[in-house]
């Protein structure tokens, strides 16, 4: 009796700790169990569910890419002028043939689509449904590539126009 009141009594003891667990605070990208340090700096409790937490080393600079302090003692990635103008270049470059290639696909969709009535191909003569089909897919294509072109132009207008040609060694 005594053994079955005992084992019974730390099975309890024991599922209870382990449903006990510390309230878990975030503040931010942070996480903490102290009650005090949460309150101090103006966390939100987490409710449900579990938090891992993964420690990591900080990533190593890049070349090209310079550390520098500000003043509030954090370091922040400063990038060389030549650098910066170099990926806009190739930036400027990449977006200017995706905009020939989105220009020169809608020629072709504009020449396929003919004004809403494309040429009927083998079986959608039989089956106009298929015809339409294929009619409003061509629509679609058109709306989705032109918007594709305006989304080319505005990225483009946002890198800044290089200078000249950069000289390579």
């Amino acid at each position: 009796m005594k053994t079955t009141l005992l084992i019974s009594w730390l099975a309890l003891a024991c599922t209870s700790s382990v449903l006990a667990q510390d309230r878990i605070y975030r503040c931010g990208n942070e996480y903490t169990n102290t009650v005090s340090e949460a309150q101090a700096k103006n966390c939100k409790l987490l409710s449900g569910g579990n938090v891992t937490v993964v420690q990591s080393a900080r990533p190593a600079a890049s070349a090209g890419v310079k550390l520098a302090s500000s003043g509030g003692g954090t370091a922040t990635p400063r990038i060389d002028s030549s650098d910066q103008r170099a990926k806009d270049s190739d930036a400027r470059l990449i977006l200017e043939s995706e905009l020939k290639k989105a220009e020169a696909r809608q020629a072709e969709l504009v020449k396929e689509y003919n004004n809403g009535e494309p040429e009927k191909l083998g079986p959608e003569t039989r089956n106009h449904q298929k015809y339409l089909d294929r009619v409003a897919e061509l629509k679609a294509a058109l709306a989705r590539n032109e918007s594709d072109i305006a989304g080319i132009r505005r990225e483009l207008g946002r890198v800044p126009a290089s200078s000249g040609p950069i000289a390579v060694k």
